[in-house]
């Protein structure tokens, strides 16, 4: 289907030696275009689309492409690979959330028009479809870009002393929205859960979400599902829960209690070396929560390794190891002399175990003693919490975490 035509320009009214004029060769090539220009990659799939018909039924194609189709060898015309990006093809989530390869294809399409096939457009002029089209791509990719740097205004301090800095890629403006843009309804193909929305609603659950109290980032997990799943449990709830007044309380309690032990050992031992929690009393609650609904998904036993950093207050008050044994040890007086090796922080190299009652589910909790290499604990772990589900015959890995 390629005609090659090579041509020097001629002057006018210049005729070439076999006899052929300007405006012969001019309508040759006129010729060619009319019949040609189709062939081209931006309109590869919707003439795959139509060749797939064909080779089911040739009558279901308009006849001039029954006849074109016709005279093609099928050796020849190679059905174009499904892109990874596509619905069915192990990534409709991405494709759905505007996110991977489809972004880089609604990008391509913002700035490089597209021959599309003839389809009903319901009265709308080209111009209105290609603005509600430029609006789902851009309103696409401002999403995305909340994904990934939302979190860069996130209100994160509680006094407001540090200001909120100004993130281009966060401004509507920057992908073309003005001011009269906001209330008009975009397409978005149901991310953030809604299939059309304005700017004014997509800006309002993109801010809830990514720039509240609470910063997340996760666009750098090379993992689809792990990105996927994260992505889903911060947008559907746009990224708080609604505890409830007697969880409240429970969050509140811990909190009081980690923040309370903190501040006695920082009174009673003042020059002792001491690796409070500082900032990290929320590992408190999130244990307990942690602890708690695994018994109710079925967990029996639960190994912990952790560094120094906040080790009493989680032996304290997730553990519940008696506080009288860590002040003795405060005092170089272990309970067991005989685990004790070394000196200085021994106190945070030592381990412990106890049986924690949630709800009538009773979980055995062990926390690894591990010394001052730090990292040297976590093969431990592993090992130790293999060992059980192979003492359980727990064969799904579902009964110790």
């Amino acid at each position: 289907m390629t005609t090659v035509i090579a041509t020097r320009r001629l002057r006018d009214n210049e005729t070439r030696a076999d006899g052929t004029r300007p405006e012969d060769i001019k309508a040759i090539m006129s010729k060619h275009s009319e019949h040609a220009s189709f062939l081209y990659a931006h309109n590869a799939d919707f003439i795959a689309d139509l060749h797939a018909r064909y080779r089911q039924d040739p009558r279901s194609v308009d006849p001039s492409w029954a006849e074109f189709f016709g005279s093609l060898d099928d050796a020849g015309f190679a059905e174009p690979p499904v892109p990874s990006w596509r619905p069915g093809n192990g990534a409709a989530a991405r494709a759905r959330s505007g996110d991977g390869f489809a972004d880089a294809l609604l990008l391509e399409a913002a700035t490089e028009p597209r021959l599309t096939p003839p389809t009903q457009t319901g009265g709308f002029s080209p111009e209105e479809l290609r603005r509600a089209k430029l609006d789902s791509i851009r309103a696409l990719m401002l999403i995305r870009s909340y994904r990934v740097r939302g979190h860069l205004r996130a209100r994160l301090d509680p006094l407001k002393l540090a200001p909120i800095e100004y993130h281009p890629e966060l401004d509507p403006e920057s992908w073309g929205f003005r001011p009269d843009d906001w209330d008009r309804k975009i397409f978005i193909n149901h991310v953030l859960g809604l299939e059309l929305a304005t700017l004014r609603q997509i800006m309002q659950i993109l801010e809830e979400t990514y720039c509240g109290h609470i910063g997340v980032e996760f666009m750098h997990i090379q993992e689809p599902d792990q990105k996927a799943w994260i992505q889903e449990r911060i947008e559907a709830v746009q990224n708080r829960t609604d505890f409830t007044e007697k969880g409240k309380r429970a969050i509140y309690e811990k909190l009081a209690e980690a923040e309370t032990f903190e501040r006695f050992l920082h009174m009673k031992y003042v020059a002792t070396k001491r690796f409070g929690v500082d900032g990290g009393e929320a590992i408190v609650p999130a244990l307990e929560q942690v602890i708690k609904r695994g018994g109710q998904l079925g967990v029996k036993e639960i190994v912990l390794g952790m560094a120094h950093r906040g080790r009493l207050n989680v032996l304290a008050n997730v553990m519940t190891k008696p506080f009288a044994a860590i002040f003795s040890e405060f005092q170089g007086q272990p309970a067991n002399p005989e685990d004790v090796q070394g000196s200085g922080d021994v106190k945070y190299h030592l381990g412990t175990s106890a049986d924690r009652d949630f709800d009538g589910n009773v979980i055995h909790l062990s926390l690894t003693a591990n010394p001052s290499h730090l990292e040297a604990v976590n093969p431990v772990v592993l090992g130790k919490v293999r060992a059980k589900q192979a003492q359980l015959g727990d064969l799904d890995r579902g009964e110790v975490l």
